[in-house]
C-alpha cells in the first residue's frame, strides 16, 4: 500500500500579516497617545524659590514645560484614524505624519526632562525678582514616560509605512464618485388622466409611448 502524505501547513499569507500588523499598530498608537497625554498632565519638575518668608516650593507640570508632546500626541492619534480613510500614496503620507508625530513627541519629552525655564518663571513671579531662578531643582520620571508614549506612536507609524498597503480601507459605499447617477425612466402617462398627458407634452415626451 502507498502511504498518503500528510498535508503540509499553508504558510501565513498577506491577510494574516496585515491583520497582525494592523492590531499591533492600533494598540501601539492608541496606547502611545494616551500615555503621552497622561504624562503631560503630571509634575515634571519641582524646586524652591527664595522669598521673604523663606523657601517657597514650586512645581511644574508637563504642559507648563512644553506643549509639544500633547499636541503631537493628538496629531498622531488623528493620523492613526485617518490611515483607514485614504489609500496608496495618501496612506503613505498619513503614516509618515504618524511616525513623525511619535518621533517629535520623543524629542520634545527628552528635551523637557532637564528644562528649568517653567520653574524659573514661577520663581520670578513668586519672589517679585525678574532675575530670580529656582533652587533645589529636581525632575520626575514623567518626561520619560511621555517619551515612551511617543516611541509607541513611532512604532505605529513605522508599521503603517511597512504594512499599510495590506490594511483594509474605508468601504467604497461611503465614498462619492464623480460619475452621475443614472436617471430613472419616467412611467408612461395614464391616458385616463388628461393632466398627465399635458405634462408629458410639456416635457417634450410622446404621451403615446411610441
Amino acid at each position: 500500500m502507498t502511504a498518503v502524505p500528510s498535508p503540509r501547513p499553508e504558510p501565513a499569507g498577506p491577510s494574516r500579516t496585515g491583520r497582525t500588523s494592523l492590531a499591533a499598530a492600533l494598540l501601539s498608537g492608541a496606547l502611545g497617545a494616551a500615555v503621552a497625554l497622561l504624562a503631560t498632565r503630571q509634575e515634571w519638575s519641582e524646586g524652591t524659590a527664595t522669598v521673604a518668608g523663606g523657601a517657597f516650593p514650586l512645581t511644574a507640570k508637563g504642559s507648563d514645560v512644553t506643549g509639544v508632546p500633547a499636541a503631537l500626541a493628538v496629531v498622531g492619534l488623528a493620523a492613526l484614524v485617518a490611515v483607514f480613510a485614504v489609500r496608496r500614496a495618501g496612506r503613505l503620507a498619513v503614516a509618515a505624519v504618524l511616525a513623525l508625530s511619535g518621533a517629535g513627541t520623543v524629542a520634545a519629552a527628552l528635551l523637557g526632562a532637564s528644562d528649568s525655564t517653567a520653574l524659573d518663571e514661577k520663581a520670578a513671579q513668586a519672589s517679585g525678582d525678574a532675575s530670580a531662578t529656582v533652587g533645589a531643582l529636581s525632575h520626575t520620571a514623567w518626561p520619560y514616560v511621555a517619551a515612551v508614549g511617543g516611541l509607541l506612536l513611532l512604532v505605529a507609524g513605522l508599521l503603517a509605512l511597512r504594512y499599510g498597503r495590506l490594511w483594509p480601507a474605508m468601504s467604497g459605499r461611503y465614498e462619492r464618485s464623480g460619475a452621475p447617477r443614472p436617471r430613472r425612466a419616467a412611467a408612461p402617462p395614464d391616458p385616463d388622466r388628461p393632466e398627465e398627458l399635458w405634462k408629458a407634452l410639456d416635457r417634450g415626451e410622446d404621451p403615446t409611448g411610441a
